[in-house]
């Protein structure tokens, strides 16, 4: 609670500032933050930088049955950015999608605060249409996120890409709040 309340005294002195995050592949980069009126927006540079890191993921999506491959960069409040891909399972059951691994990479990280992820995937790695998350990961963002805030850009390219909410992909979401006690 220290940590929030001094992080957001030095947000409201500055209208910018900088996170170094590391890729999956190790690279260093900035990403920049703009404090909004309404909380925190994405500026293009941003939305640009985790479309990069979501076509990269595509080259390690394991999908040797669908050749549909997808990738994902997921963008935590701390600022770090954890890549996902798609792996298959000749099982089909066992199989994780790309959001997920990249949710589940955070957590297991420690990290359960988010504000974005970003999406791409086709057949063979082609991107021509949007590759909008399935059920299954729209409940774990659920889990973690506020269906208000929590930013989903689904792209096929930097040029070509459109922001929802969750609560537009998920209307009527079933999360943690909905199992708290009124007492």
């Amino acid at each position: 609670k220290e940590y929030r309340r001094q992080r957001q005294m030095c947000i409201r002195d500055r209208k910018t500032k900088a996170f170094e995050t590391k890729d999956a592949l190790d690279l260093y980069k900035k990403i920049i933050y703009t404090e909004g009126k309404a909380g925190r927006r994405m500026d293009k540079k941003q939305i640009e930088e985790m479309i990069d890191l979501a076509i990269r993921q595509l080259d390690y999506s394991y999908a040797p049955y669908s050749h549909f491959h997808v990738g994902a960069a997921l963008l935590a409040k701390n600022g770090n950015v954890y890549g996902g891909c798609n792996i298959e399972n000749a099982g089909y059951t066992p199989s994780n999608c790309a959001e997920r691994t990249a949710f589940f990479k955070a957590v297991s990280e420690g990290v359960l605060e988010f504000d974005a992820i970003c999406v791409v995937g086709g057949m063979n790695k082609e991107l021509k249409e949007y590759a909008a998350p399935c059920g299954v990961c729209r409940q774990v963002m659920m889990e973690f996120c506020d269906p208000e805030e929590f930013q989903i850009i689904l792209a096929t390219g930097k040029e070509q890409y459109e922001i929802f909410t969750l609560k537009e992909l998920l209307p009527l979401g079933f999360g943690p709040n909905n199992l708290k006690l009124d007492r």
